[in-house]
């Protein structure tokens, strides 16, 4: 992501900044898929500028046309660079690159592709994930296209032997189903590490048309960075007396709905706080997309975003922006975070954007709204059986998407006085 596409979103929401949550080092190295854990994805070289970008020429190519079957047709790759070094995903079998930043060599590569034994459910990957110890030991990790977690040494790009089973972790594990059919889940965007716990995501079926009612949840979990054991499971279809599973009402044969009904993942990049030690997870719409009469209310934790610890996986706080998902609304980016002074008060802040480009601005450490945020009550749905459809929107910033105006805040707010570095 380019520094100028992120500043236009900065502009766009008018949202007071005074700074970058985190930012990437001044080496300009880019250690993690959002830039920073934050996912601020700003980098502070100046090297190339304005006045030099037309003088840039190609020094090099790596091609991925020899990387799988077939060609990707989205290659949706963010390579980080540590140490001189590129780290990347390539083809639809999702080879682990490693390559020389200054002269493009293939350094080592890595075919974790098991889409044979297990399926694969998307094709398009966002990359790998970085991890040091600090005392010179490294790991690259990425998740296969049949949706198992593998950590690699990232000098040689060999299997760490005593993470997992030789290197792996099966991901099917865990799922509450009986089994879990070849290619119904996966994963398109890379885990993200905090505090040593490597939390993954999930990736299913696109839930507009799906054949049957039941599906596979797709719930988020942590890992230990050393071990790859499993920390923690956060079900975001609340099970049997968790917080949350009132929410989900029983289908036209008296069965309950968080039973059976899947989706719900996280297939949008994490975000997290290191400082604090929490995880942002953007969750998605529950299956199907388009319908949901087969599972009645809110349906706690679709469309939320929902705020973790990131060593036991506890849930902090939570904002549903849509009750009952039956318009494919759900959140498709990583929450960003930031700093804001708002009535002279700073606040730790994370800023979420959806599909309909609106902001939502919440203080990160609580889930509080920064500013007020309306529920409006749509329409009663025609279709039998589908229930009424309900939508929260933020509604007090002054821009909240290009060309969209609304009233400006009764309280003052304070604007940098330079352009923020976002």
């Amino acid at each position: 992501m380019s520094r100028i596409r992120l500043l236009i979103l900065t502009y766009t929401a008018f949202i007071c900044v005074t700074s970058a949550q985190q930012g990437t080092p001044a080496s300009g190295e880019w250690r993690v898929n959002g830039g920073d854990t934050g996912s601020t994805r700003y980098s502070p070289l100046e090297q190339i500028n304005a006045a030099n970008v037309k003088d840039l020429q190609v020094v090099w190519r790596w091609k991925s046309q020899n990387m799988g079957p077939r060609p990707q047709a989205a290659w949706e790759v963010t390579p980080l660079m540590i140490g001189g070094r590129l780290y990347f995903t390539a083809g639809t079998g999702r080879t682990v690159i490693a390559a020389d930043a200054a002269t493009g060599e293939t350094l080592w590569t890595y075919r974790g592709d098991d889409t044979a034994e297990r399926g694969a459910v998307r094709a398009n990957n966002r990359g790998v994930t970085y991890w040091t110890d600090g005392r010179g030991g490294e790991r690259i990790l990425f998740v296969t296209p049949g949706y198992q977690l593998v950590a690699l040494n990232a000098k040689t790009g060999l299997p760490i032997p005593n993470f997992g089973a030789d290197g792996y972790v099966d991901l099917w594990k865990g799922l509450d189903r009986p089994v879990v059919e070849k290619g119904t889940i996966g994963a398109t965007s890379p885990p993200i590490v905090i505090r040593d716990v490597v939390v993954v995501g999930a990736a299913l079926r696109v839930g507009v048309a799906l054949p049957k009612k039941e599906n596979v949840p797709g719930y988020v979990r942590g890992f230990d960075i050393h071990s790859g054991k499993l920390l923690w499971t956060f079900h975001t279809v609340p099970q049997a007396g968790e917080t949350g599973v009132e929410t989900w009402g029983k289908d036209s044969t008296g069965q309950d709905s968080w039973k059976f009904t899947g989706n719900t993942g996280a297939w949008g990049p994490l975000t997290g706080d290191e400082e604090l030690g929490y995880v942002y997870i953007p969750v998605e719409a529950p299956s199907g997309d388009t319908y949901g009469g087969q599972r009645p209310g809110a349906n706690l934790f679709s469309d939320s975003i929902v705020c973790l610890d990131a060593k036991t996986g506890k849930r902090i706080w939570h904002y549903q922006l849509i009750h009952h998902e039956m318009w494919d609304y759900d959140i498709p980016a990583a929450p960003i975070l930031l700093d804001v002074t708002v009535n002279g008060r700073k606040i730790k802040a994370l800023a979420q954007v959806n599909k309909t480009a609106f902001t939502f601005i919440f203080d990160r450490t609580n889930g509080q709204p920064v500013f007020p945020i309306q529920s409006a009550r749509s329409l009663k749905a025609t279709c039998p059986g589908n229930g009424i459809r309900r939508r929260s929107r933020f509604r007090s910033s002054p821009l909240l998407s290009t060309g969209r105006a609304l009233p400006r805040p009764t309280s003052p707010i304070t604007l940098p006085k330079s352009k923020p570095k976002l």
